[in-house]
């Protein structure tokens, strides 16, 4: 047995002694069945947490083994080498066992849900539990680890790796999102935060994992690897924490809970061990850099730790919360996830909040990130002028409002509202967005490459911007289309209401007006790299067509005689503004106002920029004419003498 496979072992012993423990102690360990009541047996109520352990750490070993190949240890070419190459044999093998637990997981829950032992089930259990959120979550699942597996087997280019990456961080999230936070209150809140919970702690273990495999294997880019994961460590520590917080919040419910349930002892014990290894990998961090060594024994120490946390966070996720399962007593609560709110008000409109999870996490990373990088610049001695910078977090302060501000809280109840929402989420907040150049912030604080031929992330990201896709995307045709077309495949469809009456939905929604009008505004007026330079007579173009289609689509929203998601407004029951044609036709007359406007002035910014751009033009006319001594100028007279004594151009 390899030192490896030891350490890996004894790690996930630890976990599953940590979690059979904390299950006994929390009470969600599997009792004997009493009397004549349905029980799957014991065998499966004790192989549930262990098969959820399983797919826990395989996602770790999976995710780690693709963030050591790809970004942490240094190549010299455009497909990762050496250990590398091993570790994404490594994240195949893992893949394939994460796809095979998750399957096991599957017809255990239909086991666990049902009360029937497993030699007792039958179809109608299995795809009556495959027909619902969380039977699909964990097939989706076991579909991302296969897919992530044949990828691994297949491919060692590092920017398809990099996706393969992104396609097992995405993998996480089915199970994620519909777990038992979905069903306690502020479901948004607790599931947007669990998802950036398990995210973080994944990047954090399964990096560390990877380097304390490099170091086993003795390579000399083990340095390199420790120097990058340092900065990524620090960020997954921060958003584990905040993440951890807001989600225990939801799950307790008051102060007292923390102390006077077993649900909240156990938080504690979770938040000693996030604060312990905060300050281990701290001072590890510290030691490493002062004296070059001891990297290897205090990674294994903190990877222990790491092992026995995961195993504490199984035996949470069956632990019961204070606040219960079932917490969203009415239908209109579940619909909403929360009760309705008051009749609006100027006060409540503008100062109000909602636990919008997704507007949060946007503005809180956005946010962050765009002022760590402005920081970064600042501490190397490079400017960002201060204009951008104010753009950007004016974005920041539309989309809070717009989500989980005031105007975000009645966008649920009003169509008025949503539709002022919508406006600013595409309209509004994509100019500032756009105009503080987050892409050209992102390419100069990046890490670039540690030795030639290297493909850091910044070349990554370079590349993206440059690629065939975001070539097809920023054509003139495709963002006018996105942007004025699904407005009316929207609101004209019965996909309005689908989208209404599902939580997700709303989300869905919110997300795909920001991205539209982020691309809109970013072929307009962006001042990020492009791989389209389209002239400013071709923008002007782009935003004389794409007025009169969004103002047609508001009057038609006026003009409508029928009542778009009626069934949704009216399971409402809302005892304020309870026309609802009238509240849709203000909510056109908004499409139209606040529609118009900013097209305005985006129109104005265009001449702007195209005034801006020719004087710039002359200016380096001049600069060249000057070093030449009027070279074209004198070039150009001797033409205009020729004609002159000719009478025509003549033949060359």
């Amino acid at each position: 047995m390899t030192r490896t496979t030891r350490d890996v072992a004894l790690a996930f012993i630890l976990s599953a002694v940590v979690m059979v423990l904390l299950l006994e102690v929390g009470g969600g360990a599997p009792k004997p069945p009493v009397g004549d009541i349905p029980s799957p047996g014991e065998f499966v109520g004790w192989a549930v947490p262990f098969t959820k352990l399983i797919t826990d750490i395989s996602a770790v070993m999976v995710i780690g083994s693709l963030l050591g190949a790809v970004f942490l240890l240094p190549s010299s070419r455009d497909e990762v080498e050496g250990l590398s190459v091993q570790a994404v044999r490594l994240a195949f093998w893992w893949a394939v066992v994460w796809c095979v637990a998750t399957i096991a997981l599957f017809f255990l829950n239909v086991s666990d849900i049902f009360a029937k032992p497993l030699g007792d089930l039958s179809s109608p259990f299995i795809s009556g539990y495959a027909g619902t959120s969380a039977g699909r979550a964990v097939l989706l699942q076991a579909a991302g680890a296969a897919l992530v597996a044949v990828a691994t087997r297949w491919t060692i280019g590092t920017r398809t790796l990099a996706g393969v990456l992104g396609l097992a961080l995405a993998t996480l999230a089915p199970i994620t999102l519909t777990g038992h936070a979905a069903s306690s209150g502020s479901h948004d809140l607790a599931t947007t935060s669990l998802l950036l919970h398990v995210v973080g702690v994944t990047l954090w273990v399964g990096g560390l994992v990877a380097l304390g495999w490099v170091a086993l294997r003795g390579s000399k880019r083990l340095d390199a690897g420790i120097t990058r994961f340092s900065a990524l460590a620090v960020w997954a520590f921060v958003i584990v924490g905040a993440s951890g917080m807001v989600n225990a919040s939801v799950r307790l419910g008051s102060i007292d809970a923390l102390f006077g349930s077993t649900y909240g002892r156990l938080v504690l014990l979770k938040v000693t061990a996030l604060v312990v290894l905060g300050v281990f990998g701290y001072g590890q961090r510290r030691r490493i850099v002062e004296n070059g060594a001891g990297f290897l024994r205090l990674a294994l120490t903190e990877l222990f730790i790491m092992a026995a946390t995961i195993g504490l966070a199984v035996a949470l996720s069956r632990t019961p919360t204070p606040v219960g399962e079932n917490v969203l007593r009415t239908p209109l609560e579940e619909l909403l996830g929360g009760p309705l709110p008051a009749a609006p008000s100027i006060g409540r409109i503008l100062w109000g909040w909602t636990g919008n999870g997704v507007g949060l996490a946007i503005v809180g990373l956005g946010t962050a990130l765009y002022v760590a990088g402005v920081w970064s610049l600042r501490k190397r001695g490079d400017a960002w002028p201060v204009g951008r910078t104010i753009s950007w977090l004016v974005g920041m302060v539309v989309i809070a409002w717009a989500t989980f501000g005031g105007l975000g809280v009645y966008s649920h109840v009003l169509f008025s509202a949503h539709m002022a929402s919508h406006m600013m989420l595409s309209m509004v907040a994509p100019i500032f967005l756009v105009l503080g150049a987050p892409m050209t912030l992102a390419l100069r604080t990046l890490p670039g490459p540690r030795q030639p031929g290297e493909v850091s992330p910044r070349a990554l990201l370079q590349s993206f911007l440059h690629s065939r896709f975001m070539r097809f995307l920023t054509h003139p045709l495709v963002g006018p289309l996105l942007f004025v077309g699904s407005l009316y495949g929207l609101y004209f469809s019965g996909a309005f209401e689908s989208l209404m009456g599902n939580h997700w939905g709303h989300t869905i929604m919110e997300l795909h007006f920001l991205a539209v009008g982020s691309l809109f505004y970013y072929v307009l007026i962006g001042i990020d790299p492009s791989p389209r330079q389209l002239p400013s007579i071709a923008r002007f173009g782009m935003l004389i067509v794409t007025i009169p289609f969004h103002a047609f689509f508001a009057i038609a929203v006026m003009s409508s005689s029928s009542v778009f998601a009626g069934d949704y407004w009216r399971a409402l029951e809302r005892p304020y503004r309870t026309d609802l044609l009238a509240d849709q036709y203000l909510g056109g007359g908004m499409a139209w106002a606040m529609g118009e406007i900013p097209l305005v002035l985006v129109m104005g910014a265009l001449l702007w920029q195209w005034f801006s751009s020719d004087a710039r033009e002359a200016k380096r006319f001049d600069r060249s004419e000057d070093r030449t001594g009027d070279a074209a100028l004198e070039a150009y007279n001797a033409r205009l003498r020729d004609l002159a004594e000719h009478g025509k151009r003549r033949d060359p």
